[in-house]
């Protein structure tokens, strides 16, 4: 089921959930570049992980937050999301919390959403809603990475042009929702035209003026929305458990801060092959294959799920205003479900090798 909460898709599982404690662990789940809750990497942890105990799973909820203009969600403002803009996650977990008060929310995200998760994380710091975070294929610095995928041929050809098609292609399903002077709109008109871009291209054209809300946003470049949008700079600021994997043959993330800036409480885990959201080994059946990937994180989320004992958490208290709930001390935040909207059919994205990243 996806509820549509004010332009952005909580798909819960399992839908039927009446049978699980309200203090059921929940796995809140960010999603890739132009991915969504059908992605494949997703669905590898989420569909185990949400098995009762008896049968081998966690017995956990979940809900996958999927990004505004993603998995089916329509764009209701004139802006999308990117690797810097938080408060889509921190609205989402506004109405999670306030829906399922007593269950831990355990963080699990990937790729762009990887580090969306991790400037939450670090932004609220001993405030954050998440009791943990698992982050996989985080691009961390981002102008670094950028410059490492264009460097060689596959990269830029492959690889950055890949994603870069991607993402027009969703801007393109949702160019017609901007106002026609807004500046995001015009944005939008220019990017949409380009031939081949390269994800870096798309960022100077578009994710710059329409990635997020104002202020910050608009950038006067794409490098100066990587500088504010980069997560390597702010692991020195999360305080709860958080481990972060990725893989040393990853062609999309080359710069990995593995000395955390000395944050114990976080884990650095560099797996010698994986790809991108790869880590992939031989299934029993003859050619095929199975992500090892979801172990370790069925580990840490058992471990911090049901192990960890945490002091009461500083969360800032939630109330209603105007029928938005809203948390006590950020007024320019709320969210609410959208009446006749609850349910959402047919998430579909993009296909092809580099779906979802």
């Amino acid at each position: 089921m996806i509820c549509f909460i004010s332009a952005r898709g909580l798909d819960f599982t399992p839908v039927d959930d009446s049978h699980l404690p309200p203090d059921t662990p929940i796995i809140v789940v960010l999603h890739g570049l132009t991915g969504g809750s059908y992605e494949s990497y997703v669905r590898a942890i989420l569909s185990p992980a949400c098995v009762p105990l008896h049968q081998g799973g966690l017995g956990y909820r979940a809900v996958v937050v999927n990004f505004r203009g993603c998995a089916g969600v329509p764009v209701t403002s004139p802006q999308l999301y990117s690797a810097g803009h938080t408060d889509d996650l921190r609205q989402a977990l506004f109405y999670i919390s306030h829906r399922y008060p007593g269950a831990p929310l355990l963080g699990l995200s990937f790729s762009l959403g990887a580090n969306v998760m991790t400037r939450y994380v670090a932004e609220e710091g001993e405030c954050s809603r998440l009791k943990s975070a698992c982050v996989l294929g985080c691009p961390w610095n981002l102008a670094a990475n950028a410059s490492k995928l264009l460097a060689t041929y596959i990269g830029r050809h492959i690889y950055s042009k890949g994603m870069g098609r991607n993402l027009v292609n969703l801007l393109k399903r949702h160019v017609g929702t901007f106002a026609s002077d807004h500046d995001v709109a015009k944005a939008a008109a220019v990017t949409i035209a380009l031939t081949k871009p390269t994800i870096d291209m798309f960022d100077e054209h578009f994710t710059r003026i329409g990635g997020g809300s104002s202020p910050p946003w608009p950038f006067a470049s794409a490098n100066d929305y990587y500088e504010y949008s980069s997560s390597h700079n702010v692991l020195n600021k999360v305080k709860i458990p958080f481990l972060a994997i990725n893989a040393a043959d990853d062609p999309v993330v080359q710069d990995v801060p593995m000395d955390a800036e000395g944050n114990s409480w976080v884990i650095m885990a560099l797996t010698p092959c994986g790809g991108h959201l790869g880590w992939f080994e031989s299934d029993e059946g003859w050619g095929q294959v199975r992500r090892w990937i979801k172990r370790p994180v069925f580990e840490w989320l058992r471990a911090t799920g049901d192990d960890f004992v945490r002091s009461p958490p500083h969360w800032r208290p939630l109330h209603e205003e105007g029928g938005f709930l809203k948390e006590v001390g950020i007024d320019r935040l709320g969210c609410k479900e959208l009446d006749g909207s609850d349910i959402i059919v047919g998430t579909e994205g993009e296909a092809g090798l580099l779906a979802g990243l």
